[in-house]
């Protein structure tokens, strides 16, 4: 068989299993070729896999320290409804809504993906909160283990897994855009607060500061949220990362060796119009990578 036949031949196969084949029966077929390559398998092929694949390695951080750690940043976010999410979500979960490939999540043979963003879980289950009461106000918090399949910095503490620190504002926008801009300072204010508490348990942030970033639309609104913002220095950029509906921010700390990090990120989201075909439904997302700040930030071991 020629080289150009079987590329034709492997294009079918592709098109075939991604597309012509119905959602249970390709489910099916998957399961049996994954059960047919375990049965292949030695326990030497499995231990060698446990030493060699990143993505099966423990983390290299203490999970009592790691436990701890939650339950401050759980108490400092004590106005959010806190949910124990599970390890894997529907398929598509971030990039149907969100500018991301699937190609960096790791996605399972039973039509599901493993949780790659908590944030885009957390508003799955702020529009079915929405759906059923328009009404509300949700209000969502998480600290859940994540999986990304994309390529790694090359710097200590990053990891393809890790833990992740999240918040979720979900409900209609009122006048003047009034939602989305509480939001986002109850947001800010709960990551300078969980900073601080942190802070007395064998912790250190110096140098904060904290960057608003907006489209040219939005600029009003990111001078709004400034002005309420007192406890460390703000300052107002440009926005042009598509990623976020128009309006973004970032907290940075400072480092020992005199580095800046930026350890919370957030803003607002669209994907929550993409759910509910609801165009005044409005969400704002943050995360701290708190496994991250457990690698850099702590200064001794860690205090109940």
């Amino acid at each position: 068989m020629s080289p150009t036949a079987r590329v034709d031949i492997d294009a079918t196969v592709r098109q075939a299993l991604a597309e012509g084949l119905a959602p249970t029966a390709l489910w099916s077929l998957l399961l049996d070729v994954f059960e047919r390559r375990a049965a292949q398998r030695s326990p030497a092929m499995v231990r060698q896999q446990w030493e060699n694949d990143r993505f099966v390695q423990p983390c290299a951080i203490d999970q009592r320290t790691l436990n701890s750690l939650d339950t401050h940043l759980l108490a400092a976010a004590a106005d959010f409804e806190a949910l124990e999410l599970s390890p894997l979500a529907p398929l598509g979960s971030c990039s149907t809504v969100a500018l991301t490939s699937q190609n960096r999540i790791v996605s399972t043979a039973r039509g599901a993906e493993v949780v790659s963003d908590p944030t885009n879980v957390l508003a799955l289950e702020c529009a079915k909160r929405l759906r059923a009461a328009p009404d509300a106000v949700v209000k969502l918090t998480t600290s859940h283990r994540c999986v990304r399949a994309q390529a790694v910095p090359n710097r200590p503490g990053f990891a393809p897994h890790f833990r992740m620190f999240c918040l979720v504002s979900a409900a209609h926008e009122r006048k003047d855009h009034a939602f989305l801009t509480e939001a986002l300072i109850e947001h800010i204010r709960t990551h300078i607060a969980a900073l601080d508490l942190l802070e007395k348990h064998g912790y250190r942030f110096p140098d904060r500061k904290l960057r608003l970033l907006a489209t040219p639309e939005r600029a009003h609104l990111a001078k709004r949220i400034a002005e309420t913002i007192t406890a460390l220095p703000v300052t107002q950029e440009p926005l042009e990362h598509k990623y976020y509906d128009g309006l973004r921010f970032m907290l940075d700390a400072g480092t020992p060796d005199g580095n800046s990090v930026p350890l919370i990120d957030g803003g607002a989201f669209d994907w929550l119009q993409k759910l509910t075909a609801n165009r005044r439904m409005v969400m704002v997302a943050s995360g701290m990578g708190s496994q991250l700040a457990a690698f850099m930030f702590r200064r001794v071991a860690m205090l109940a």
